[in-house]
């Protein structure tokens, strides 16, 4: 028996050999696969570099073509004119309700119904008249930054249960978080005529104000507000009156205190809890009052207007030529040279493409 025991020891040191070689081996096949990964983009890359040399002065012919097209219609193309304004919501649900309102606007001018879209706007009428068949579309977008976004996820996150709010990531707040509710918005109109558009983005904003449902909520917000300020004057004027109290008994305890024994002492804070006058606490809570009535006031003022324009630029509309690009502004030139360099480069390559088929035309 004693000759067989050193055999499991030699059988284990076999095993843990095969296993480094096991594992040698697929680092080995895993950086292989990593380089040939590599070496196919290397290669593919070089490809693509003696691609555009080949055909570069293709590319840059398109490039001109599309730069004189781009000219070509600045010049003689009929101009569009850009206005917009800065509105300010101040209860939920307006941008919602505003936003619907624009998208139907919109459907109206691609369907060419501009006797529905004058009417609705009120154009032709009262001070401002415009052509309606003249604006080519409506736009709203919010004026926020990245910084006031991430203010708002973290004042979202405090109003959330403690555990909930750790499951709450920035980037599926965004994702679920809709632009038209950010209390500053802007709202563009696009037209063919350089007309004085202010009396539309008005029209706008009182088809807003006029919502029954929002109205509603004014009033009520308005009547809970002027309830509160009213109680916070209320309660101010208790406090100033309890101060001349207070003041009253310190100027008749000082003269008591004075034909006694002659001498004026002045205590400003006893050393009972009787002989405290509480002063200080009085003047204290005066402050708080007065602030708090003082942003009551002001969201009282804030709920009075539902929506409100807060800025007013280009009225009579400025030229707007670009064309948008894969989420980009481009003027006509820089759109047209790179949508044609483009057109250019994929028929190129479609071409390259069939070369390389025909290669394998007679092994089918």
């Amino acid at each position: 028996m004693s000759k067989d025991l050193p055999q499991p020891q030699q059988s284990e040191e076999v095993d843990l050999g095969q296993l480094f070689k096991l594992i040698g081996n697929a680092f080995e096949r895993f950086f292989k696969f990593i380089g040939n990964i590599l070496n196919k983009l290397f290669l593919a890359f070089v490809w693509f570099v003696f691609f555009v040399k080949k055909h570069f002065i293709k590319l840059v012919i398109a490039g001109v073509i599309g730069v004189a097209i781009g000219f070509v219609l600045e010049k003689t193309g009929e101009p569009v004119y850009k206005s917009h304004v800065v509105v300010k919501q101040n209860y939920p649900n307006v941008g919602e309700n505003l936003y619907n309102t624009l998208q139907y606007y919109n459907d109206l001018v691609r369907q060419n119904d501009t006797t529905t879209l004058s009417r609705v706007l009120g154009i032709n009428k009262g001070y401002f008249k415009i052509d309606a068949s003249s604006i080519l579309g409506f736009e709203m977008e919010s004026i926020i930054t990245e910084n006031q976004k991430i203010k708002n996820f973290d004042r979202y996150r405090k109003d959330l249960d403690s555990t909930l709010a750790t499951t709450i990531q920035y980037k599926d707040y965004l994702k679920n978080e809709k632009d038209y509710n950010h209390q500053m918005q802007q709202i563009t109109i696009w037209a063919r005529d350089r007309s004085n558009l202010k009396g539309v983005f008005e029209r706008i904003v009182e088809g807003v104000k006029e919502n029954a449902y929002f109205k509603d909520e004014r009033d009520k917000d308005t009547l809970e507000l002027a309830s509160e300020i009213k109680d916070l004057k209320e309660a101010l004027t208790k406090s100033e009156n309890l101060q001349e109290t207070y003041k009253e008994i310190l100027e008749k305890g000082v003269e008591q205190n004075t034909e006694k024994s002659g001498q004026v002492n002045l205590t400003f804070e006893g050393n009972s809890e009787k002989d405290k006058t509480r002063e200080y606490d009085l003047f204290m809570n005066d402050i708080i009052l007065r602030n708090k009535l003082v942003q009551k006031q002001r969201e009282k003022a804030d709920k009075e207007e539902i929506i409100e324009i807060i800025s007013s630029k280009q009225d009579s509309g400025s030229i707007d030529n670009s064309k948008e690009l894969l989420g980009l502004d481009l003027g006509l030139k820089k759109y047209y040279a790179i949508l044609i360099m483009a057109f250019m480069f994929l028929g190129l390559l479609g071409l390259e493409f069939v070369r390389f088929l025909e290669r394998f035309k007679d092994k089918i």
